[in-house]
């Protein structure tokens, strides 16, 4: 949370054992999401290596398959060297974690060192650079023909546009070229969610616009992105009109889940300036608009089921911090933080809600566990968040089954004064898999009802703030409290248990089998 809200390297230590080998979930998270961080893990002394010491767990072949570099120190001399390499090779080119295991002798062994830039700056693992060859250069001058002639072109903005700081560059050259742009799940703060050519989410649960022109596209741009199953659904009837670019910093991404037409090993943002130095205006207003038309969906419209009880929805609640975090509720009232506010989400059908109806900016924080898919990333995140971006206000939006599996962090909350809001969308379920088993399993309910704690006494245990909401006649004032209060809060939002969140692409079928109920 620290290292998405802030863009430095996030930080955290372990004793040996169990301690380092809880770190492996959050590592591993941090791999398929291209967060920077340092873990630093303690470890037996270095004669004891191999033994079955006390506490003693081998953390560099744990975590090989994911870091993009681990090392184990054995003495302290090494500290000095391998510390500024580590952080390094985190923050370089497509982020990423690095763990470190420091065995106990080198923990507390002397050494003189002095320290020497230039030599320091030698010693350096070289991460590898972009190719900065004439074929690179000839793939950028393909790449605007193509979009230039396409009739229908589009451009799929993922998390390395924000990696890289191209938000500006990627609207200039939709404005400039007339190209409609969509979004994936951890790239939702790439394009101003009011941005002209912005067109959605392309995900399982994306907006249908976003997931229809993909298949209809001419000339596919994709930016920063992996081309995940979740975004393409049936591989095989992925974009099937469309000659695809592919811009990534990562080589390995190239063909390894759908076969591109011109690869462009490069910086994200670099190479989109180069592109949209060479694109023209051509006039593809009617191509904007076609999903919009011809599927009845208008981007702006947040489609909240219509309930014939009077629950409360997740799609309302999610609405409703849209009204006071975000937008401008009214020319007397001013959005409570402005776009000085970082939104973090769990992982599950909150995290659906959210980021399907979130009318995020480009200055809003956008912070979710997207390739590991982490229930419980939530609230440890948020509170990395507010540590990141102290100047910000946190808001997590998370459910009650992902909450509860990190809610000892409320300690943390305690113990350091932490300031976050915290709506929990509570169903009694967890209610994304309840979602599958109804749809997809005949309603064949297994281990996903719920029977949950007072989460009032507990947040009363940790002296946080707490008020709980079930209609939506009460959700604008619920979220009025917790927008006025002082240090953390927590909106606990009873919500219908049976909703589900549509559209969805069920699994393993193509982005054209879109179900809306």
């Amino acid at each position: 949370g620290y290292a998405r809200a802030s863009g430095k390297v996030g930080v955290c230590m372990a004793t040996s054992g169990p301690g380092a080998t809880n770190f492996v979930t959050g590592i591993a998270d941090a791999m398929m999401d291209s967060t920077p961080i340092v873990c630093i893990t303690a470890q037996v002394e270095a004669d004891k290596l191999g033994t079955n010491f006390f506490q003693e767990a081998d953390m560099l072949s744990i975590t090989t398959p994911i870091t993009k570099w681990n090392y184990q120190i054995t003495k302290a001399s090494e500290i000095p060297i391998v510390v500024p390499q580590a952080f390094h090779i985190a923050r370089s080119d497509r982020p990423g974690p690095v763990l470190i295991s420091l065995t106990k002798n080198a923990q507390v062994e002397m050494c003189d060192f002095v320290y020497d830039r230039q030599y320091a700056l030698g010693q350096m693992v070289q991460v590898v650079r972009p190719d900065e060859s004439e074929k690179v250069s000839a793939r950028i001058e393909q790449a605007i023909e193509l979009l230039n002639n396409a009739k229908k072109p589009l451009i799929i903005a993922g998390q390395g546009v924000i990696i890289s700081g191209a938000e500006g560059i990627l609207a200039k050259c939709a404005n400039k070229a007339c190209i409609p742009v969509a979004c994936t799940l951890l790239g939702r703060s790439a394009m101003n969610f009011h941005d002209h050519y912005y067109i959605g989410m392309v995900v399982m649960h994306g907006n249908i616009p976003a997931n229809k022109m993909t298949q209809e596209a001419d000339v596919i741009l994709a930016v920063g992105m992996r081309f995940s199953d979740r975004v393409t659904g049936n591989v095989s009837k992925y974009a099937p009109n469309a000659t695809i670019i592919h811009i990534d910093i990562d080589k390995t991404e190239f063909n390894k889940n759908v076969t591109v037409d011109v690869k462009i090993h490069g910086d994200a943002r670099q190479v989109l300036e180069r592109i949209c130095d060479g694109l023209r205006y051509v006039d593809r207003e009617q191509w904007r608009r076609y999903g919009y038309e011809r599927y009845g969906y208008e981007r702006e419209s947040v489609i909240i089921p219509k309930l014939n009880s009077p629950s409360l929805n997740m799609a309302q609640v999610v609405n409703a911090i849209n009204d006071h975090y975000i937008e401008k509720v009214s020319q007397s009232k001013q959005k409570a933080f402005g776009e000085n506010v970082v939104l973090v989400t769990d992982v599950g059908q909150n995290q659906m809600f959210a980021a399907r109806y979130l009318k995020l900016t480009m200055k809003t924080g956008w912070i979710t566990s997207g390739g590991l898919g982490t229930m419980g990333f939530g609230l440890p995140a948020a509170i990395g968040a507010k540590c990141g971006r102290p100047d910000a206000q946190v808001v997590l939006i998370c459910g009650d089954g992902g909450f509860q599996m990190t809610m000892e962090e409320l300690g943390t909350i305690l113990q350091a004064g932490i300031d976050i809001k915290i709506v929990l969308l509570n169903n009694a379920f967890l209610g994304m898999v309840r979602q599958w088993q109804d749809l997809f399993y005949d309603k064949r309910f297994s281990q996903t009802r719920l029977v949950n704690p007072d989460f009032e006494l507990i947040c009363k245990a940790y002296k946080i703030k707490y008020r709980c909401c079930n209609s939506p006649d009460d959700i604008e004032a619920a979220i009025d409290e917790m927008a006025a209060s002082k240090g953390a809060f927590m909106l606990d939002a009873f919500v219908d248990a049976e909703s589900n969140v549509f559209p969805m692409i069920p699994g393993g079928k193509s982005l054209d089998d879109i179900r809306i109920n």
